[in-house]
């Protein structure tokens, strides 16, 4: 039956989206530019012709910002009686009757008056994602929830508003803004963060050059992170079989053997040189012998995560297929067997599971550890 002209126009229409997307502008303290890039991120959308406006921005009295913000279309705040003053709140509503194509949204990890309809902006942001509007937004990585903790332990500040880690994970594209911290001191110190009054004070708490580094290191961990996640998504999808070597992974295989720790700890040593990172891998064969000392067993896997290595236990019909299964599955770019220095059948049986393995796994370095024999 021959088309109409309909159903040719349906088939050439692009795809609707079913979420706006999300771009998150991530920085390790104020006054990297957050802000700044955000907004002429919008002002390079509006001038390719896209619909923008601005949901809300705090310009702090930057001058630079405030030169910025008066180039775009701002949707006029709500306003909010809270114990008898009124305080101003992104108007959602406004945004979703206005249906613009992006949304500017500052400060992610901000926490709404009461009396808002929501209690966090990252949950209004969630919203406008649902209505198909794109948002851009930005954020400190001392407000993610799972690193407040350490940030104060790292600065002595209790941070109080923060955001679940799953909200960052779900941006579409994440930004580092970055700046040395010289140069955020520098910017610091010329007045383009904080007023002349706060500078000095600043300057000597949060704003400390060994704070920044630290933090600075925090947020560059976590975009690494996301894009170690997505460059897996992406390869799962294109069933890319062959490891990449982007980042070192490290996997040791060890078993019920007392020596086991002496393995962990060359395999955690190797790993802290190449910041790789490191799984520590036991084989429960479906078929043969239980191993014979489980005690050893649960002391080198407690000994494993106490040197920071994430344990796996698997089951297969043998150590060497299960082990290729999983260099496989989590892109490992090295592997550690130990040896024991025996001369019976149980050397001929461990040289037949090495090559085996060698034969069923990618391409990858295998490293021979010897231990110690056994008593």
């Amino acid at each position: 039956m021959p088309k109409k002209p309909e159903d040719w126009l349906e088939i050439a229409s692009p795809p609707q989206k079913a979420r706006g997307t999300f771009k998150l502008f991530l920085g390790y303290a104020p006054g990297v530019g957050k802000t700044h890039s955000m907004l002429s991120e919008a002002l390079r959308r509006h001038g390719r012709g896209e619909d923008v406006v601005i949901g809300v921005v705090e310009t702090h009295g930057r001058r630079a910002i405030e030169g910025l913000l008066c180039q775009l279309e701002v949707v006029p705040r709500k306003k909010i009686e809270y114990k008898g003053t009124i305080f101003e709140e992104m108007d959602v509503d406004a945004i979703l009757a206005r249906r613009p194509d992006v949304v500017l949204v500052d400060e992610l990890a901000h926490t709404n008056i009461p009396g808002s309809k929501r209690r966090k902006r990252y949950e209004d942001v969630q919203e406008l994602l649902a209505a198909k509007i794109d948002v851009i937004s930005t954020l400190n990585i001392q407000h993610i929830e799972s690193i407040a903790p350490v940030v104060r332990s790292i600065t002595g500040i209790i941070v109080r508003e923060t955001v679940p880690d799953w909200v960052p994970l779900t941006a579409t594209e994440t930004v580092m803004v970055d700046l040395t911290p010289e140069a955020l001191q520098n910017r610091m110190k010329r007045g383009d963060v904080y007023s002349a009054e706060k500078v000095e004070r600043s300057l000597k708490n949060f704003f400390r050059r060994g704070n920044l580094i630290a933090l600075r290191e925090l947020a560059l961990r976590q975009v690494a992170e996301q894009v170690d996640r997505s460059l897996e998504s992406y390869m799962e999808a294109q069933d890319i079989r062959k490891n990449w070597g982007v980042r070192e992974r490290m996997a040791v295989c060890v078993s019920s053997n007392p020596t086991g720790q002496y393995l962990i700890a060359r395999a955690a040593r190797m790993a802290r040189r190449m910041d790789a990172e490191l799984y520590v891998v036991h084989v429960d064969r479906e078929f043969g012998p239980r191993e014979s000392n489980p005690n050893a067993l649960a002391a080198n896997l407690r000994f494993a995560e106490s040197l920071g290595a994430q344990v796996v236990r698997l089951k297969g019909k043998s150590v060497a297929d299960a082990a290729a299964d999983f260099v496989r599955s989590k892109h490992i770019t090295q592997v550690i067997f130990g040896r024991a220095p025996v001369r019976d059948w149980r050397k001929y049986l461990y040289l037949s599971a090495v090559h085996r393995f060698l034969r069923e796994s990618p391409a990858v370095d295998v490293h021979i550890v010897t231990q110690e024999a056994e008593d």
